[in-house]
């Protein structure tokens, strides 16, 4: 007779079953749920880190470009400072070269006082007698030589104020040279990215390097740079100033009546000069302007076009999604950003088509203003012209009529005018 097995070994109850697979169970959802917490945790670790890393890379790129900014408006400023200082050391160097040539002129007048000595010590018996015209030639020999002091005394100044110019200028161009390899680099560094070919990891990137600068250190530096060269330049213009009013002065002293009767007329011509400079300066500043306000003008076109292009594109887009079928023609925030977009578009279009109306309207002024400008310098060039007539006219008064020969063009003349006249008026 067969009889059943009974395989060996521990029995366990049912509830010990199901008490296992439910164990089981529990312990399968809290891993799940541990998991899909560490999950979450790690998106939102991502998504956090993400938005640092693209929102400091964002303020670091601001401050480039602050930095940019504010370095390249320092470039700016010493680039102009650059160009005043050589405008004034040219100024001076001519003014200077001209105080050299009014000394050199007095050698002239001395040599013909001390000749007329000279000629007056052959006088004989009782014509030898110190009389007014000796006393006179003898005054004249103290003039010459005091105004030739003087005027020395200025090309020195002149001189030492060139060399105090100069140096200034060394600076402001090491500085200006200097910003413009900061911004070079400055610029290098904006256009770094996380696809460029030269990047790569740096020893102790964030380190000071040796002769760092605060930046207030660096601010001074620039400024007191720019402030002592415009005090020189202020120096050199009222030194220019003085030498041109000691030239006047000395020449006045060696010939006080010529200068008196002509003084009104010469004066007015440099007055007219002056004015007529201002005009045409004010004349080509116009004409820039113009030129510019088109620019803008084309640039408000041109982006009011692409603006509309860009309202044509939102519109369309409104206008397709409008044959979504059924339950998808819903206002979703595609839909608000859509409607967002075209009332923002409409509002820049408006603002632009308003400061189109505004530049052409300004354009327009400044038409008018340059045929007023233009006219004006007409009306000055004419009256300058018979001015100089005045003067040809007067030359007859020094030179004898029958070598009297007037100017043919009297405007090219008057442009050298202001250099001629400053050996006798300044």
């Amino acid at each position: 007779m067969a009889s059943l097995s009974v395989k060996p070994g521990q029995r366990f109850t049912l509830p010990d079953w199901r008490n296992n697979s439910l164990l089981i169970s529990a312990d399968a959802e809290q891993q799940r749920f541990n998991s899909h917490h560490i999950r979450q945790e790690g998106r939102v670790l991502r998504n956090d880190t993400g938005n640092q890393a693209k929102w400091d890379e964002h303020n670091s790129r601001t401050h480039l470009k602050d930095r940019i900014t504010t370095v390249d408006k320092w470039r700016e400023a010493l680039a102009k400072c650059l160009t005043d200082l050589d405008l004034e050391i040219d100024a001076l160097s001519k003014v200077k070269e001209a105080a050299e040539n009014a000394i050199q002129a007095k050698n002239l007048c001395l040599d013909v006082a001390i000749e007329c000595l000279t000629f007056r010590e052959s006088r004989r018996d009782i014509d030898v007698v110190r009389d007014p015209v000796e006393e006179e030639l003898h005054k004249e020999v103290k003039v010459i030589e005091k105004t030739k002091k003087e005027l020395q005394q200025r090309v020195d100044d002149a001189f030492r104020q060139l060399c105090l110019l100069k140096e200034a200028r060394q600076q402001l161009s090491c500085d200006h040279r200097h910003k413009v390899e900061a911004l070079e680099l400055d610029r290098q560094c904006m256009s770094f990215n996380p696809t460029s070919g030269n990047i790569s990891f740096k020893v102790n990137p964030t380190r000071i390097p040796d002769g760092t600068t605060a930046l207030s250190e660096w601010e001074l530096n620039s400024r007191c740079n720019k402030e002592r060269a415009e005090a020189e330049i202020r120096a050199s213009v009222d030194l220019r100033g003085a030498i041109t009013l000691a030239i006047a002065q000395t020449n006045n002293e060696l010939d006080a009546q010529r200068i008196a009767t002509e003084f009104a007329l010469r004066k007015r011509m440099r007055d007219m000069d002056a004015a007529l400079s201002e005009l045409r300066w004010q004349e080509k500043n116009t004409l820039e302007e113009i030129a510019e306000m088109e620019e803008e003008i084309r640039q408000l076109e041109e982006n009011i076009k692409k603006r509309t292009l860009d309202l044509k594109v939102a519109h369309t887009r409104l206008e397709t999604r409008t044959y979504r079928p059924h339950i998808e023609l819903c206002r979703d925030q595609a839909q608000f950003g859509l409607t967002d977009e075209v009332q923002q578009l409409e509002g820049i279009i408006r603002a632009l088509q308003q400061k189109r109306t505004e530049s052409q309207d300004a354009l327009d002024a400044l038409y008018r203003q340059l045929h007023r400008i233009q006219t004006d310098i007409g009306y000055k060039t004419n009256s300058l012209q018979l001015d100089n007539k005045c003067m040809d006219t007067r030359r007859k008064l020094v030179v004898p009529v029958e070598k009297f020969d007037p100017e043919v063009d009297a405007v090219s003349r008057t442009r050298n005018l202001p250099r001629e006249s400053q050996l006798e008026l300044a």
